[in-house]
């Protein structure tokens, strides 16, 4: 029988597919395309743009719509097989990756491509080889045979220990849980999670309740637990997931932490650069380290007053100095009291399905496109729902919708490419995404509805920003399209810039309806919600900062003499930015997956590089009205179409016409711009 996986004419056949046919199906790929590979070298001694470069997207493509079915399920399903099978196939990815772009004759191929196009060929073609070029150079083709052994050998063992990583939080965070048997521990949580509570207990043939780490329910312990002791009990899971300070040492990702570092800082310096940090720019729109470190403390400079009266002003009311544990909890209490916003009040208008309908319409007001819904896709999982994306009645793509969190899901909301738009020799493939959220399952006694906090709606957009950069690409080439070949510090524009559409009533109102009355969110409701916006957003942001900063200098400032000083250097950057005094079992690092097992490594300072241009960007909308379809159009035209096709802030001033202002964020943040 065929292996399923092989079969890159349509959606993954996610039915048929078996952790057992993942080794044998990329090992057959790659050897052929090694092959083909030769034969397309020793056939083209003058290489051009289609002979050389259009076959290469081709086979780039292909292996990216067999690998992607296998990298996303060992991600969502609570499957040892699916991760198993991942692992093995890790390593023949990463060898055939580095191989690619350590080939020499290759590299020389596109040299030659490169010298020959011609001034005014387009832009998508220059783009595609030269980005192509740069990688090459970032892969150490230049390096002698030696170092290029070692390179490769870095990258294998960087995979691994990556993916180590990430497998760690989540056994960790799978293994945890709080049996409860007297209620009144519980005082203050929501009915929805007592009763998940109270059905995972009988799952164990156990009374009471059993509470587990999912972040929906640490999320709803941190902001509405009345008893102190059960926030921290709570916090401390959190905070020391995966870490020396947890309850497995098994899963310590302390050596994992040393080991990404030291081998990332070796990869860099064979390249020739100093560090990490100056490596991960080259892909970048910031230039130094000194210009994002720059950025980072202007920011925290012009944010840090406001931000100490709002913990002020905080712990007055609470009448406590705040412990870790207790900041969301006296945040939301300070929001009912000051704006009369209760998160549970909230919840009651949004029901999932309502916010995605609004979302859609949003998204057909905006740029036109319909999404319609399809029964028949085969998914991973019964949650799973497949939407295809028209516009102007023709297809342009489509995606998946895993919304719900469940044991042995990554933690977490992303988007993924399931398959990236290609349209080669008058053949087009139209673009696939994955969308992925951890909002709470369907309740008990609430027509078996998810009802969202206004977080989880801002969440949703966020993503579905992601996805429509994903769909609306025009480029032809896969390795430009979509988010491929767009800076890093850029990718996060799209998403955050939806964010604003969840904060304005004519949306909202659409994606509201009262789960009892069918009401959608009341004007009034809405105003107080909107007033309480900016409770808090100062000490958010400082939170952000502390995050990029320490992700920055623990790979800019990396001495392989002394080693990586995590924590030291954790603690150097809460001194300087952190509000809240953390607990010394904290072990942030140790379950940052973003930077220790995602592409952010010494680039989390993107979400606030890119909401920076996020917050400039919504202000011509907020100039010509929201909804104005030629802003929107100008909008896609240029920044949601292009690709990584040509320069990004080029393009933001094309749109916008000039360049985006650091106030924009602090305007809309509520921050005094003193």
């Amino acid at each position: 029988m065929p292996n399923p996986l092989h079969n890159t004419s349509s959606l993954p056949r996610f039915a048929e597919l078996d952790p057992d046919q993942v080794v044998s199906a990329l090992s057959e790929l790659i050897a052929a395309h090694r092959q083909k590979l030769e034969a397309l070298l020793d056939a083209t001694p003058n290489p051009d743009f289609d002979s050389l470069v259009m076959p290469l997207e081709d086979m780039e493509h292909e292996l990216s719509r067999v690998w992607s079915p296998i990298s996303h399920l060992q991600g969502v399903l609570g499957s040892s097989e699916w991760r198993d099978a991942y692992n093995a196939a890790l390593p023949l990815m990463t060898e055939h990756g580095t191989e690619m772009s350590q080939n020499q004759r290759l590299q020389q191929a596109y040299a030659a491509v490169d010298r020959q196009l011609p001034d005014d060929a387009c832009p998508a073609q220059k783009s595609v080889v030269r980005q192509a070029l740069r990688d090459f150079h970032l892969a150490g083709v230049d390096l002698p045979e030696a170092d290029k052994a070692r390179f490769k050998e870095i990258q294998q063992r960087l995979a691994a220990t990556q993916a180590a990583f990430g497998h760690n939080i989540q056994d960790a965070q799978d293994a945890w849980c709080l049996h409860i048997d007297d209620e009144s521990e519980l005082a203050g949580l929501a009915q929805q999670i007592l009763q998940r509570a109270a059905a995972d207990a009988r799952k164990r043939d156990r009374q009471g309740w059993l509470l587990t780490l999912d972040y929906p329910t640490y999320d709803a312990v941190m902001r509405h637990a009345e008893k102190p002791g059960l926030r921290e009990t709570f916090y401390r899971a959190w905070v020391t997931r995966a870490s020396d300070q947890g309850d497995n040492p098994d899963w310590d990702n302390s050596r994992n932490i040393n080991e990404i570092l030291a081998l990332r800082h070796e990869a860099a310096q064979l390249i020739g650069y100093a560090n990490y940090a100056e490596y991960s720019l080259a892909t970048k729109m910031a230039d130094t380290p000194d210009e994002v470190i720059g950025f980072l403390q202007e920011l925290a400079e012009r944010t840090r007053a406001s931000a100490k009266k709002d913990l002020a002003e905080l712990s007055e009311f609470a009448g406590i100095a705040l412990k870790p544990w207790d900041y969301q909890f006296w945040l939301e209490k300070f929001k009912q009291e000051k704006h009369s916003i209760s998160y549970e009040t909230l919840r009651q208008y949004f029901p999932v399905q309502t916010v995605t309908r609004g979302l859609f319409e949003l998204a057909e007001r905006l740029y036109g496109v319909k999404l319609e819904a399809h029964e028949d896709v085969s998914t991973w999982h019964e949650d799973v729902r497949y939407f295809s994306v028209q516009d102007k009645g023709a297809p342009i793509g489509g995606f998946y919708m895993d919304l719900f969190a469940r044991s042995g899901k990554r933690n977490g909301a992303w988007i993924d490419e399931c398959i990236v738009r290609k349209r080669l020799n008058g053949q087009t493939t139209l673009p696939v995404g994955y969308l992925v959220c951890n909002f709470p399952p369907p309740e008990i006694g609430a027509d078996h509805q998810s009802l969202l906090t206004h977080e989880d709606v801002v969440t949703l957009f966020h993503e579905f920003g992601h996805m429509l950069h994903h769909l609306l690409t025009r480029i032809d080439y896969p390795s430009i399209a979509g988010i491929n070949g767009v800076p890093w510090d850029a990718v996060e524009l799209p998403s955050q810039f939806m964010e604003n559409f969840a904060w304005n009533f004519d949306v909202l109102r659409r994606c509201s309806a009262h789960v009892e009355t069918g009401e959608s969110l009341p004007r009034e409701l809405f105003d107080r919600l909107d007033d309480s916006r900016h409770v808090g957003a100062a000490m958010a942001m400082m939170r952000q900062l502390e995050f990029s900063l320490f992700d920055f200098r623990v790979h800019a400032e990396y001495d392989p003499v002394r080693g990586p000083a995590v924590l030291e250097t954790l603690r150097r950057v809460r001194e300087e930015v952190s509000l809240l005094s953390h607990p010394d079992y904290n072990r942030l690092p140790h379950a940052f997956s973003h930077v220790f097992a995602g592409g952010y490594a010494a680039g989390y300072y993107s979400y606030k590089w890119a909401a920076v241009l996020a917050a400039d960007a919504f202000g011509a909308f907020e100039d010509s009205g929201i909804f104005d379809r030629e802003t929107a159009q100008r909008f896609r035209s240029e920044i949601l179409e292009i690709g990584g096709s040509c320069d990004i802030m080029q393009a933001y001033v094309a749109f916008r016409g000039r360049k985006p202002e650091l106030d924009a964020l602090l305007r809309q943040s509520g921050i005094s711009a003193e």
